[in-house]
């Protein structure tokens, strides 16, 4: 018997038995188990299953995490014993009937933000290579100035680096009526219309080269160029007055009707009543928030950093996802992610410290790989697995990334994107502050991680954890 297929086989039975469970699924690191009765499940017996990285219960699904790739292997054996898989999405649907109701509208504006990042840390990364390519120094390697660079590249990069955020609400509306049921192609021209072209467009406005159109004397109509929450909002309301729509009319004229109306319903209102209200919100809540990040002395910094990873244990950090594209789509940077990547090295540089201390060949070997994953940007195996299972880890992680984000806020670290952190994060800065992104990190990792040895973990409180 492989070993996989003894992981798979101690899983169902540490889990409860074939019995127990409705369902598997997996994302990129996490087994996802819907079971019928979770206190049918032994933490302790899933814990000690080799290859396992930690596991928690969250969101009706029980969550064990193998890591990249591993959770793959395991997921294909749980599968070839026959139990019933469903895709994460499925299983999702399934899983969000359960939890309060504000777990599941979290929930719910993290299904609409996630898959709309990608493209935003594609576009972060042309930002941070462009800057790079465009400092004096790096030219002058090559025995040019920045004169040197020819309009045509310029144009180049301003396509790769413009685009996603000047279709964003498309992007938004497209996301919005996937996730509340609509046809996300309706959602995609309704977005793209608050972007036309024979709109005057927003950022010349603000810039006050055009002047908005004003309906009835005085409703201002303008583009919506960057914008976010007038096209969230007409999403949801788009698509639930498209599924009205479509349960009244009959299916021979649905296809020309619901469109239609819908379409022209909903730009009507959007235009009107939604983009005006609702573009005020946004840049209020752009202004609060842009005020928080530059409170002096590296406040902001100091409790971003500090208590970003207790707001990931609660899973509602999804909704800072759209404070980063705000941010992004205003400014052209994010003050956030150079704040929040200290809080995640720090997790990172505890976790080493666990398990270069321990002399557990078991927890060395989940807690060296686990701070590795936190390394690249991913917390959960370092978080579930070492440093909250111990207790004080978590807590010394935590100072890391307040000292680390203090840092950062005092030296104004501005990221060109979002959603990659530590190691992968650098490529965000390469607009000449590589050497300060760094600094922040090791600053977080070697506070955590000194800590962390001195006062933050023993093989003895180990043991008495564990008894």
């Amino acid at each position: 018997m492989s070993e996989n297929r003894k992981i798979a086989e101690d899983v169902i039975e540490a889990v409860g038995g074939r019995e127990n469970i409705q369902s598997v699924a997996h994302c990129a690191t996490r087994l996802r188990i819907m079971v019928n009765d979770k206190e049918k499940i032994n933490q302790e017996q899933v814990e000690e299953i080799g290859k396992v990285k930690g596991a928690f219960f969250n969101s009706g699904q029980y969550q064990i995490i193998f890591g990249t790739g591993t959770v793959n292997k395991i997921y294909e054996e749980v599968s070839n014993l026959g139990l019933d898989t469903n895709s994460a999405s499925d299983q999702k649907k399934e899983a969000i009937k359960s939890g309060s109701t504000f777990q599941r509208a979290i929930r719910t504006f993290g299904d609409v933000f996630v898959p709309i990042i990608p493209v935003l840390v594609a576009t972060g990364l042309f930002m941070g290579l462009r800057g790079l390519v465009m400092q004096e120094q790096i030219l002058s390697l090559f025995g040019m100035t920045p004169d040197d660079i020819s309009q045509n590249f310029l144009l180049f990069t301003q396509v790769l680096t413009d685009t996603a955020f000047v279709f964003l609400p498309a992007l938004v509306a497209w996301s919005t009526f996937r996730v509340f049921g609509g046809t996300p192609i309706i959602g995609l021209i309704l977005g793209l219309m608050l972007v036309s072209p024979a709109l005057p467009n927003a950022y010349a406005v603000a810039g006050g080269d055009a002047e908005a159109l004003h309906f009835l004397g005085f409703i201002p109509v303008v583009g919506y160029q960057g914008s976010v929450i007038p096209a969230f909002i007409a999403g949801i309301l788009g698509a639930k007055l498209e599924r009205a729509i479509r349960k009244r009319v009959p299916e021979s004229l649905d296809l020309i009707t619901t469109p239609f109306l819908t379409l022209l319903v909903m730009i009507t209102v959007s235009l009107l009543i939604i983009g005006p209200i609702f573009h005020t919100v946004e840049t209020g809540i752009l202004s609060v928030a842009t005020k928080v990040l530059s409170w002096p002395f590296g406040i902001s910094g100091l409790l971003i950093g500090g208590l970003n990873q207790l707001i990931v244990i609660t899973g509602v950090h999804h909704v800072f996802n759209m404070l980063e594209i705000q941010l992004l789509a205003e400014f052209k940077n994010n003050p956030y992610n150079a704040i929040i990547t200290c809080s995640v090295a720090a997790q990172g540089g505890a976790a080493l410290a666990v398990g270069l201390k321990t002399k557990s060949a078991k927890l060395k070997a989940l807690a060296l790989p686990s701070s590795f994953s936190a390394f690249l940007g991913i917390t959960e195996p370092a978080i579930f697995g070492v440093n909250l299972r111990y207790g004080k880890p978590f807590i010394m992680a935590l100072i890391g990334g307040a000292a680390g984000g203090f840092t950062a806020s005092i030296l104004g670290l501005k990221a060109t994107g979002m959603a990659v952190t530590v190691i992968p994060g650098t490529l965000l800065y390469l607009n000449g502050q590589i050497l300060q992104y760094i600094l922040v990190n090791v600053i977080a990792i070697a506070v955590a991680f000194i800590l962390t040895w001195m006062f933050g973990f023993s093989d003895k409180v180990k043991k008495e954890i564990e008894q």
